[in-house]
């Protein structure tokens, strides 16, 4: 079986290896949330910043990985690059298996981000390789899909497992080694498609862009900083969900198991988009990140409206939706703002983006809170809410322009 890719057609066993990266990128820091709790039983002398360290630490290890491995790809041979990657990420996942001790896991949690960063912005890079025109929106929209699916599958199953023994979650960190044998098959398909062996270089099949770039650094510098700040703030306006729902929820006197269907119900919400992404542009044209941003505000306002499910649970949906359409549509865009070689660095900078985002979310609520004398559970969505309708207008002010129109 072969995939048409808009310029020829690739095995269906290389989109299969390039799916598999996408799905990796929901995994770093997703086995230590659910046995947070046994881990303060189990290593009494531990104190918070230490359980913290184990799920920020991956996010912050990534944030310079992921630029580091975009620079790279202009160098070096990009499938090694990535085969490295995925060996330390597995490595981490063993190494976790065995470590016994509070430092021990917190060593393995920043290595674990060196490799998740690495291959992060190849994930992306892979399917401008391959794809061009309407094939690559819909690949960067499966991609988009296979990462949130990922992330609702993973958190069911090392909640599972954790029941069963506090090492067990660590399991998950194990499956880049599939993607290990299926990166050879990706080798194999740029070999044939190069014509050469061992010079193998992600760059975009759209040499139209080349044309596009004119700036002596090879990139829209100002559309590329747009974007980057589009989608960092789009992270932010919705992360808030995943961060500050349970608090909000437990104000009301619901349990943390409602809580947690609330945010299931927005990572599988994400997913959906990026299956229709291209009828999805074709219906909204220049108006499709306005509507995304407005998607979000209502999702936040029904949050906030009334203490029950009935409101909260299609507020996540809404705002879930919101997001799915940003985050595939900033990949594509991102694609033509470099010339070809530079293309995999300019979607690491905007992937970089969205671990910066989770980074500062806590920090930035806590601040304007404190500047605002806010303190309640309703004010970070009250806060994101404003910021929201903001842009919103903002895109819709802007939707001539390359970053948020359709063309």
């Amino acid at each position: 079986m072969r995939i048409n890719t808009g310029q020829g057609t690739i095995p269906f066993i290389t989109l299969i290896g390039i799916w598999s990266i996408s799905a990796l990128n929901a995994l770093p820091g997703l086995a230590v949330s659910p046995i947070l709790g046994q881990l303060s039983e189990t290593f009494p002398h531990a104190s918070e910043l230490d359980l913290q360290m184990l799920t920020s630490l991956p996010s912050l290890m990534i944030i310079p990985f992921v630029i580091l491995s975009g620079k790279l790809t202009e160098k070096i041979n990009n499938i090694l690059l990535l085969q490295i990657g995925l060996g330390i990420f597995t490595l981490s996942g063993i190494l976790y298996l065995i470590s016994g001790k509070m430092w021990q896991l917190i060593a393995v949690s920043a290595l674990l981000g060196v490799g998740s960063g690495l291959i992060v912005p190849l994930s992306t890079g892979l399917i401008s390789h391959f794809f061009v025109g309407d094939e690559r929106v819909k690949q960067f929209g499966y991609s988009s899909a296979i990462t949130n699916l990922t992330l609702v599958i993973a958190t069911v199953v090392t909640g599972y497992l954790a029941e069963v023994n506090w090492r067990w979650p660590f399991l998950v960190y194990l499956l880049p080694a599939v993607s290990i044998v299926l990166s050879f098959y990706l080798k194999r398909s740029m070999e044939k498609e190069a014509g050469t062996t061992g010079q193998t270089t992600l760059v975009s099949a759209d040499k139209n862009t080349e044309n596009t770039v004119k700036s002596k650094t090879g990139f829209m510098v100002g559309n590329l900083v747009e974007t980057m700040l589009l989608y960092g703030l789009a992270t932010y306006l919705v992360i808030i969900i995943s961060f500050n729902l349970p608090f909000l929820m437990r104000a009301y006197h619901f349990s943390s198991g409602n809580a947690g269907v609330m945010i299931s119900l927005f990572f599988l919400a994400i997913m959906l988009p990026g299956l229709a992404m291209k009828p999805i542009i074709k219906r909204l044209k220049d108006i499709t990140l306005f509507t995304s941003f407005v998607f979000i505000a209502a999702g936040l306002a029904l949050i906030l409206i009334a203490p029950t499910e009935w409101f909260i649970a299609p507020g996540c949906i809404l705002a879930g939706l919101g997001y799915g359409v940003i985050q595939p549509w900033v990949y594509e865009k991102a694609t033509h703002m470099a010339v070809p070689e530079k293309v995999t660095l300019a979607l690491a900078f905007i992937m970089a983006m969205n671990y910066i985002a989770i980074l500062i979310c806590p920090f930035v609520i806590d601040f304007f809170g404190w500047i605002l004398h806010l303190h309640t559970q309703q004010f970070p969505f009250a806060f994101n809410l404003a910021i929201t309708v903001a842009i919103a207008i903002y895109a819709w002010i802007r939707q001539k322009s390359f970053v948020f129109s359709s063309w």
